[in-house]
């Protein structure tokens, strides 16, 4: 696994824009470093803004809930991590994110890679945008998971 400390400059760039659009949405800290937040006992992850968004940041918990390597994390499209039946609701969901720019009551059902299932409960959910403001992705943590 590649820990954003050992200077994977992406990683690190990614960290401090994940934290940084998350203080400036809800009005306080992620966490306090990149390192931090990698190994944060919480997942987070990230994606892109392309038409099928593809994860670009998966912390620890995450690779361990969804289990996957960051490799896999970061190639997989994240409409993968939710099941077939519950990905038009999810998809509402993402697009629904414009008032605020966050939502911090999403409750949905998730899959392993593995075919685990699980519920994630009360996740926030929070648009990435760079320093001129263009939005880049969106991001999500939750520390309620009810495996099925």
């Amino acid at each position: 696994m590649h820990e954003p400390s050992q200077g994977n400059k992406f990683q690190i760039e990614h960290s401090e824009l994940l934290m940084r659009s998350f203080e400036k949405r809800l009005s306080r800290p992620l966490t306090t470093s990149a390192k931090a937040l990698y190994h944060a006992p919480f997942p987070v992850l990230s994606h892109n803004a392309i038409d099928d968004p593809v994860f670009t940041y998966g912390n620890l918990a995450a690779q361990k809930l969804w289990e996957v390597s960051w490799d896999q994390i970061t190639q997989m499209p994240s409409r993968l991590s939710a099941e077939t039946d519950e990905r038009a609701a999810r998809a509402a969901m993402l697009a629904s994110i414009t008032a605020n720019g966050f939502i911090d009551d999403y409750h949905g059902i998730r899959i392993s890679s593995s075919g685990r299932r699980f519920a994630i409960k009360n996740a926030i959910i929070w648009t990435l945008s760079d320093d001129q403001g263009h939005k880049c992705g969106q991001a999500a943590t939750f520390n309620e998971i009810e495996f099925l």
